[in-house]
């Protein structure tokens, strides 16, 4: 069985928001057994690490599971209506744009870094709605 675009864009989604929960009980769990933080001391938005990277790490971990319903819903929508003729060519690119936006997180909060995040997200939201227009006959 070839995987199409459409179930790689799902499957990738899926496994990044999988991958950083694992980065981030992996960095938990480090600090709780180096010691440096007791194991019920963490606040739920990460602000009290030792480092700004624990907080940008749960931030981008949320934001990835805000936006997955979405992503999947038409994604999913696309392949049970046997309409994936209209995610295909712009799944992978969803995808990348997803990746790119929580890299960009992950790096820095600086100005230039939060614009490079909102054009990634832009782009997302863009593609979503295209293929929302087109799932509703509305567009091409």
């Amino acid at each position: 069985m070839t995987l199409t675009a459409t179930a790689t864009a799902l499957l990738g989604l899926v496994a990044w928001a999988l991958l950083l929960i694992v980065l981030l009980v992996n960095q938990r769990g480090l600090l709780v057994l180096s010691g440096k933080m007791a194991v019920n001391a963490f606040h739920p938005d990460g602000s009290n690490t030792p480092s700004n990277f624990g907080q940008r790490l749960v931030r981008t971990h949320a934001n990835c599971l805000e936006n997955l319903p979405l992503q999947a819903a038409l994604l999913l929508y696309a392949m049970a209506s046997a309409q994936t003729d209209i995610t295909e060519p712009l799944a992978l690119l969803l995808l990348g744009a997803r990746l790119f936006q929580s890299l960009m997180h992950l790096i820095s909060t600086s100005p230039l870094f939060v614009w490079l995040r909102f054009a990634a997200f832009f782009v997302q939201l863009a593609i979503l709605a295209w293929w929302l227009l087109q799932f509703a006959g509305l567009a091409g």
